[in-house]
Formats: structure tokens, sequence, C-alpha cells
């Protein structure tokens, strides 16, 4: 229990340090650039998991099935950030750029911690194989969102890369498909 509770309190305290390294540019408070940082699913996955990570830390030794389930959403969340960081914008990007910096803990410290944890200290519910489809709503209404923002409204740039050559409809259907193997996989570990 102890390890579980200085495990999330660090979620908790590097999530949000890395969160207001956001609001700073070129050394100076930078809210537009804080609030920008914003429109990233890493960003958005990250603060979910230290909420989460923060609530499992004040309510051991055995946390309210919400927040567990909360929990549970949040490692399914930042995994699938690690992963698209790990397969897609790393190769594309370059891994040097996708881990310098705070992007090292929000692309790869903070998602494994927060899985390992779910995944190995905070056995206190069974996982139904029906909550997996909850582990997926964060990317369906992240993915609704971006799709409106960069495809139908056009009001951000395509950062992600997923409308590429107008393939929008195929970057969904993979990320959706692709969190749902996630979310599987992390009840598999969970159960296991």
């Amino acid at each position: 229990m102890l390890l579980d509770r200085l495990t999330n309190i660090f979620i908790f305290i590097y999530t949000v340090c890395a969160v207001i390294l956001c609001f700073r540019k070129d050394g100076r408070w930078d809210r537009s650039a804080g609030l920008y940082s914003l429109r990233f699913f890493t960003i958005l996955s990250n603060l979910f998991a230290g909420i989460a990570a923060f609530l499992v830390a004040i309510t051991l030794p055995r946390s309210p099935y919400w927040i567990w389930l909360a929990k549970y959403i949040a490692a399914s969340s930042v995994t699938v950030t690690f992963l698209t960081v790990m397969v897609f914008l790393g190769p594309a990007l370059g891994y040097k750029a996708m881990l310098s910096g705070r992007d090292f803990y929000l692309h790869l410290c903070g998602p494994l911690l927060t899985l390992l944890s779910f995944v190995f200290l905070e056995r206190f519910y069974t996982l139904p194989f029906s909550t997996t489809l909850l582990g997926v709503i964060p990317v369906i209404v992240y993915g609704l969102v971006y799709l409106f923002e960069v495809v139908v409204w056009q009001r951000w740039d395509d950062f992600y890369g997923y409308n590429k050559n107008g393939k929008w409809l195929v970057s969904m259907a993979a990320m959706y498909a692709g969190s749902f193997l996630v979310c599987v996989i992390v009840r598999a570990l969970y159960n296991w």
C-alpha cells in the first residue's frame, strides 16, 4: 500500500509539473502556449491520469469503485499515448523530439508508471470485459473533437498527421480499434 500511495503521489506531482511547464515559453509564463498544449491528447490523458492517481492516493487502502475505474480508464488512455508515440510519432518525428524534456515524462515515464501501478498495485476489484468499452471513451471523444477541429472546421492544423492525404477515416478507425485493443490488453494484464 505504501508503494502504491508513493507511486500515485509521484504521478500526480510530476504530471502537475509537466503541465505547468507547458505554460512556459522562452523562460517566461505564456498562457497561450499552455492553453494551446491542451489540444494534445498527450496532455489531456496525462492530466486525467494525474487526477486519477491523486484520488487513488488519498483513498487507499481500497479506493472506491468509481475512482478505481477512473484509474483503469486513465491507464488505458496514457497507454494509448505511449504506444502512439512509440509506434507512430517516434518513427515519423524522431524519438529524440518525442522523448526530450517534459515529453520524456508525458510520453514514457508517466504512462508506464500509471499502467504498472494500476496493473500490479491496485487489484481492488475484478475487471469485467464490459469495462473495456469504458476505456475507449476518451479516445472516441478526442477523436471526434480532432475530426471536427481539423477536418470539418479547419481551426487546428493536423499536428498528428491523421488527415494526411485525406485519410482521416482510416486514422480514426485505426485509433479506435487500437485503443480498444489496448483496453483489452490492460484488462488481461490486470486479471492475470
